[in-house]
C-alpha cells in the first residue's frame, strides 16, 4: 500500500510485460490501483445467464492483470475510464462477446469495452475499436503525457481540418496499436488522431487531431 493512502500500488512488473519503457514508467509513476471486484464468484451465475466460459475467462484475465488501475485522464473521450474494471460480458455467438473496460469519468453517450478480439474501444451507436489491445490504450496515454510535457506547441484540429492534415513523411507509432485512432511521428512533431467518437456516434464532425510540435530527436520517442 502507498503510505498515507488507501491506494494499492500499480501492477507488478510482470503485469507490465508488453509495454514500452515509456509506458511502464508512466504506469509505475503516475498510476495507482484501487480495490477491484474479483469476478470468480460471478462465474456460475454468468454461465447460467448464457455467457460463454471463454468470454468469462477473458474478463477474469483482464481483471486480474488490470483491474483497479487508475491512470491520468486521456486528452480525449472525456478522459477515458475512471479505472480499468471488467464486468458482465455481453454479446452473441454470431458477433462475439464484449465486456466493460471501466466506468466513464463523466456521463457519456457511449461506454468503454474490450472487444471479442481483445481490442480496446468504445460503443455508442456502433462499435469503434480504438486500439488493438488495452496495452495500446495505455501506450497512447503515456505518449500523450510525454508529448504534452515536452512539446513547444500544441495545435488542436477538428472536423474537416483533420482530413486536410498532411502526414506525408510521418511514420505510424506502432506501440499504440492503432485501429480507429493512431499516432504518427514526424521530424520534429507527434500527431494524435482520434476518430473513434466520430465512428461510434456516427458524427464525422467529432474527429479530432492534436499536433505536438517542437520536439527534438530524443523527445520524439521518449523512451
Amino acid at each position: 500500500m502507498i503510505p498515507g493512502s488507501d491506494h494499492a500500488p500499480p501492477p507488478e512488473p510482470d503485469a507490465l510485460d508488453g509495454l514500452s519503457r515509456r509506458a511502464r514508467s508512466f504506469v509505475e509513476v503516475d498510476g495507482f490501483r484501487v480495490p477491484a471486484v474479483a469476478l470468480g464468484p460471478f462465474r456460475e451465475p454468468w454461465l447460467r445467464h448464457g455467457v460463454p466460459a471463454e468470454a468469462i475467462d477473458r474478463a477474469e484475465a483482464f481483471q486480474e492483470r488490470w483491474g483497479g488501475l487508475v491512470l491520468p485522464p486521456a486528452p480525449y473521450y472525456e478522459g477515458g475510464p475512471r479505472a480499468l474494471d471488467a464486468d458482465l460480458p455481453e454479446g452473441e455467438a454470431a458477433e462475439g462477446w464484449w465486456f466493460p473496460a471501466g466506468v466513464c469519468r463523466v456521463s457519456m453517450a457511449y461506454g468503454f469495452l474490450i472487444g471479442p478480439d481483445g481490442s480496446f474501444g468504445i460503443h455508442g451507436y456502433r462499435w469503434a475499436p480504438l486500439h488493438a489491445s488495452v496495452e495500446g490504450w495505455i501506450e497512447s496515454l503515456a505518449l500523450a503525457a510525454h508529448a504534452r510535457r515536452w512539446a513547444r506547441t500544441v495545435t488542436r484540429l477538428t472536423g474537416e481540418a483533420v482530413d486536410s492534415l498532411d502526414l506525408d513523411g510521418f511514420e505510424p507509432v506502432p506501440e499504440v496499436r492503432g485501429v480507429t485512432d493512431g499516432w504518427w511521428r514526424g521530424e520534429d512533431s507527434l500527431v494524435a488522431v482520434y476518430r473513434g467518437e466520430a465512428l461510434a456516434m456516427e458524427a464525422p464532425r467529432c474527429v479530432e487531431a492534436h499536433v505536438y510540435g517542437g520536439l527534438d530527436g530524443r523527445r520524439l520517442t521518449g523512451g
